[in-house]
């Protein structure tokens, strides 16, 4: 997610030597200067006394250690941090401050199409949001919540969910080279129908229950794909394991921020 945001900076017109970047492993360091041009630290310092925003792009199994590394340096800073589980009332402990923002972005933030949800606290202020907004733009569209135990359920819906969509895509090949069609074939056409499926639900007035109505007509061939969905019990596994992904989130919010 690291490399999502700063190439996206760079892409929005920020110059490499604005970012100040902290990478304690040579090759990722390395990775960042070849990749991007950026010149990353090895540790935190004094250094990072002059940053506006910092950006917690890290394991929530090392958050606490770096916070303790960092804090001293960064105490009037606004922090926004895209750890998963890890709470903003830790956080506050962790970094001795309040302007905290806690984001759940995804993958396709690589490519500039991500969408991130979004938790400030309250001592972070409108001209922080629009802060934050801009910042997170490079990556894709964000949401705000209001209540951050909502933050989990974006972890499992949207955060985890580019990992259920290359699922189905991965299934929807299989079935397809079981049909006698290549594998490029079947991916191909798998692709373009989750893509295209998705730009007419984001074009369309409708919701997704009367569009798949709309190309199911009873007796035909969409109808009894869709029986076999119904009778195996698709919905609700996947709804449980979306239940299970949010658990987890919660979960490691206990496990990592104690």
């Amino acid at each position: 997610m690291a490399s999502a945001i700063i190439g996206g900076l760079l892409a929005s017109g920020t110059q490499a030597d604005e970012l100040v970047v902290v990478e304690p492993l040579d090759t990722a360091r390395e990775q960042l200067l070849t990749r991007f041009g950026v010149h990353a630290h090895p540790a935190p310092g004094a250094f990072l006394q002059d940053c506006a925003v910092v950006v917690w792009a890290v394991k929530p199994q090392t958050f606490r250690d770096a916070a303790a590394l960092t804090q001293a340096y960064t105490r009037n800073a606004l922090h926004l941090s895209v750890a998963a589980g890890i709470r903003s009332d830790t956080l506050a402990q962790w970094l001795h401050s309040e302007r905290i923002v806690r984001a759940m972005p995804n993958t396709p933030a690589l490519i500039g199409q991500g969408i991130s949800g979004l938790f400030a606290r309250s001592a972070v202020t409108p001209a922080d949001k629009d802060r934050v907004n801009a910042l997170m733009a490079c990556t894709g569209a964000a949401i705000w919540l209001d209540d951050e135990a909502h933050i989990d359920a974006v972890t499992a819906l949207s955060g985890s969910g580019p990992a259920y969509v290359f699922f189905f895509l991965e299934a929807m090949r299989d079935a397809g080279v079981g049909m006698g069609l290549s594998p490029q074939q079947a991916y191909q056409l798998a692709l373009a129908t989750f893509s295209g499926a998705s730009a007419l639900a984001a074009a369309s007035q409708d919701g997704p229950e009367i569009l798949r109505q709309r190309v199911t007509s009873k007796g035909g061939t969409t109808f009894a794909a869709l029986c076999v969905m119904e009778s195996s019990g698709i919905k609700p596994s996947f709804e449980a394991a979306m239940q299970a992904a949010r658990a987890r989130a919660a979960q490691m919010g206990d496990e990592f921020g104690g």
